[in-house]
Parts: C-alpha cells; sequence; structure tokens
C-alpha cells in the first residue's frame, strides 16, 4: 500500500457539497485525526460504513459531515480509503485540505486515484481510460458508450482475440520444439484462416473509430451560405434559443457563433458563420476567413440558401473543395415558395425545405443530420476504440497479423511467423495495459483532474 494521498473529488467552486478523498496507508488513521464521529473512532468502523461527526482543528469545529471508510482491497484505488464530505465553500474545501495534509497526507497528482485503481488491478488501462470518458461524456451516446468501456466491453474483446492468438501461437512453438510428441500437425492454411479471422475481428474495431470519436466529441457542423439567406435564423430553431442575432441587415454574423444540441442522444456542435462573398469590410473579411478555415475541420456542413431565389453557381463550385465532407443543402424561406433548383445529386447528401414559420421542417432537418451520420443504429454496447493510442494499438497489430499471413504464403519459417503473431499480442497486451511502461502510464493518467 502506498502513501496516503488526498485531494477534492468534486469541483472546487460554491456548491451544497464538497467531498475530500483520501487514499493509501494511515489513511483512516489520518483522517480520524481531523473528523471526529458523533459516536465510534473511524478506525474502528468496518469498510462500506458511514458515520456523521465533525471536522475539527484541535479542538475548534471548523464544519460537520459525513466520513465514508472503506477498507482494502474493497475500495475504488484497491486501498484503504476514506471520503469526508462536508459543506462546498471554497474556504471550508481549503481548510479540510490542509489538515489533511498538515496530518501526513500528501497532494494527489493528476488521475491518481484511478492510476492506482490500475496498479492495483481494480480495472484495465482501457477501463481506467473510460473513466475520463465518462465524466467528460456531453450526450447521451457517449455516457452508454464511456459505460459500455467502463464494463469491459473493449477489454472482453481484445482479450479474447488475445487468447486466440496465444493458442496459435502455442500450438507451432509445441510443435516446432517437440517434434516427437502426439501433437497435431500446423497446417499452413488453417493457421493463414484463422489469423485472417482474427485480422478482421480487429478490422471491424478499427473501422468504428471515426464513429467512436463523432459519439464522444459531437459532430462539428458547419453553417455556410450567403448574407441574409437565414443561417442564424435556423442556428437559433436548431439550437432552441437565440444564439445568433438575426436582422434584415446583411452580414450580421461577423465571427464563429457556437452552440450545441442533441439530437437522438447525439451531440451537434453547430458552427453558424459569416455570410460568404466579396466584401470591402476589414472586420467581415477576418469572418470569412474563420468560416473557410472552420470548414477545413467540418464533419457535416449545413449549406443555406434562399429557396425564393436561384442559388449563385460560385458558391456551389466553393463547396466542391469540400467534396469529401457530408453535406445538407437546405432550401430556407419555403413560405415564400421553394424555386425549381438545379443542383447536382453529387454535391449534396440531401436537400431539405425549412422555414422559419413552419417548425416541423426544422425536425425534419434534425431528422436528416442524425441519418447522415450513420448512427441511428449505432451500438453503444460493442466493444469501441476510445483514443488514439488504442487506435495505434489495433492498427500495429493488424499490421503484424497481415505480416504473418504474408509470411505464410511466402513459405517463411514457423520461427518467422511465430515472430509476427507474437508481435500482435505484445501491441494487443499494450492496449490493455497488461504490457505498459510507466511513461504510457504517466501518459495517460496525466489527462485526468486531480480529485480522479
Amino acid at each position: 500500500m502506498e502513501k496516503c494521498i488526498a485531494a477534492v473529488a468534486t469541483p472546487i467552486a460554491p456548491s451544497g457539497i464538497a467531498v475530500i478523498r483520501l487514499s493509501g496507508i494511515d489513511s483512516i488513521k489520518i483522517a480520524s485525526k481531523i473528523f471526529r464521529p458523533v459516536k465510534k473512532n473511524l478506525e474502528m468502523l468496518n469498510g462500506y460504513t458511514a458515520a456523521y461527526g465533525h471536522i475539527v482543528e484541535k479542538e475548534e469545529i471548523i464544519d460537520d459531515g459525513v466520513a465514508l471508510v472503506f477498507r482494502a482491497p474493497n475500495s475504488y484505488t484497491g486501498e484503504d480509503t476514506v471520503e469526508i464530505s462536508c459543506h462546498g465553500g471554497i474556504l471550508i474545501i481549503e481548510k479540510v485540505l490542509e489538515l489533511c495534509y498538515a496530518n501526513g497526507a500528501s497532494p494527489a497528482q493528476n488521475g491518481e486515484f484511478t492510476k492506482r485503481a490500475f496498479l492495483n488491478n481494480k480495472m484495465n488501462l482501457t477501463q481506467a481510460e473510460a473513466v475520463m470518458d465518462l465524466i467528460n461524456a456531453q450526450s447521451v451516446l457517449a455516457l452508454k458508450a464511456a459505460n459500455a468501456a467502463k464494463n469491459g466491453a473493449l477489454y472482453k474483446k481484445i482479450d479474447n482475440i488475445c487468447k486466440n492468438m496465444v493458442e496459435i501461437d502455442g500450438h507451432i512453438q509445441a510443435w516446432l520444439d517437440y517434434p516427437d510428441e502426439d501433437i497435431d500437425l500446423v497446417d499452413s492454411k488453417n493457421v493463414a484462416q484463422e489469423l485472417g479471422m482474427l485480422k478482421i475481428e480487429l478490422e471491424k474495431i478499427l473501422k468504428k473509430y471515426r464513429l467512436r470519436n463523432l459519439v464522444k466529441s459531437g459532430v462539428k457542423t458547419v453553417i455556410v451560405g450567403k448574407p441574409n439567406v437565414g443561417k442564424s435564423t435556423i442556428t437559433n430553431l436548431l439550437s432552441g434559443r437565440e444564439k445568433s442575432i438575426v436582422t434584415d441587415i446583411s452580414g450580421t454574423t461577423r465571427d464563429i457563433v457556437e452552440s450545441e444540441i442533441q439530437i437522438g442522444g447525439l451531440a451537434f456542435i453547430l458552427f453558424d458563420t459569416a455570410g460568404i462573398r466579396s466584401t470591402q469590410d476589414a472586420i467581415e473579411k477576418i469572418g470569412i476567413e474563420r468560416a473557410k478555415d472552420k470548414l477545413e475541420e467540418a464533419d457535416l456542413i449545413l449549406f443555406i440558401a434562399d429557396g425564393s431565389q436561384n442559388i449563385d453557381k460560385k458558391e456551389l463550385e466553393f463547396l466542391r473543395k469540400y467534396a469529401k465532407i457530408p453535406k445538407i443543402c437546405v432550401l430556407n424561406k419555403e413560405d415564400l415558395g421553394i424555386l425549381e433548383q438545379k443542383i447536382n445529386v453529387s454535391d449534396f447528401s440531401c436537400v431539405v425545405k425549412t422555414s422559419c414559420k413552419k417548425p416541423d421542417t426544422i425536425e425534419t432537418l434534425k431528422q436528416k443530420m442524425l441519418e447522415l451520420m450513420k448512427l441511428n443504429s449505432f451500438d453503444c454496447s460493442a466493444p469501441l476504440i476510445f483514443n488514439e493510442r488504442q487506435k495505434i494499438a489495433v492498427k500495429k497489430a493488424i499490421e503484424d497479423l497481415q505480416e504473418a499471413i504474408n509470411a505464410i504464403g511466402n513459405g517463411l519459417t514457423w520461427d518467422a511467423i511465430c515472430v509476427s503473431v507474437e508481435g500482435a499480442i505484445d501491441h494487443l497486451l499494450e492496449l490493455t495495459g497488461e504490457i505498459s511502461s510507466e511513461r504510457v502510464i504517466d501518459e495517460v493518467f496525466s489527462k485526468f483532474c486531480v480529485g480522479k
């Protein structure tokens, strides 16, 4: 058991309650010096037991609250742990932490509680990383996906693939090392087929990375079009609040206005941009350049046009620069009558007619946005890659499996084939944290908040 660490586990801001967490050797002893229960001493309490009492400095009462005791190994970190709940005043929080440190605890580093949970085998590395995704979830789908990962969805899948590879590798090694034993003959065709199936399983996980990223970070949705076509009105109707200024004056929006909405449990980050046109206004020019920059990183483009007028061909030519990004052509002002537009189907994924006077048209637009992201049937419980570290590990494992399959096809020795298979196994064990360097572990947990 390591030295006792302490930190506030709740935001440092005025609130109804705050939780100060201590974990490690002597954590219960240290907590008992500053927390006096009304009845039993903390050191006498069993695990999973709470006690009401007072937080004291010598004989002076600082606050009253509740202390919850956890006994190793049955705690979040796997160590003796105490969580003190007190009133959420900033001064009270600071004072309780000062008392913890004065009595022998050390300040916790970023993610140190979860790091200890990982080191004490309370969770694997993919589960630990899911904790931060759980905390940072911005949509219902992101929350469900993070919970699935925290419950081991990715680990179980990777572990199963790994075990299959170890079995294949072990069979080959045993056949090579003990030729006189009654061991089944290694058939190159069967081995190549088995490795190929495992490679396909990993490729399926890798293909879902883009979708998982959209679920995790939200769909960056850039709203573009000429001035005064209704971009800001559409933004406000989608978000359900007045985020952008709406007037009859062209060029009202000069900078990017950002807002976030939820559609079907998925977060869409809306960027209302300056109307793209030729202008001599220096400020408006900056806004237009920022709009172009934002288009480069878009996941979805909403092109807003005044449906009662002909679309400028130059606008369509401009949008063709972003051919790989899904686009919806929104013909606005339907209440004024929509002209027949010559729109190339290849330029847009779909066309939607809208009007600020017809709320159902905005709902149609929302559904099209969701459908276009192909997330209607997104399975949050499936094994999903959460970050670049995991993505690289899976990608390298796939490459090593392909090397092994190629080596079989080229008639290389079984020793050479096993090297590639073992390389793939190592990459997957790095993903789960079963093989990990101190540098990698420190990097993972440095992204956590202090109290986690």
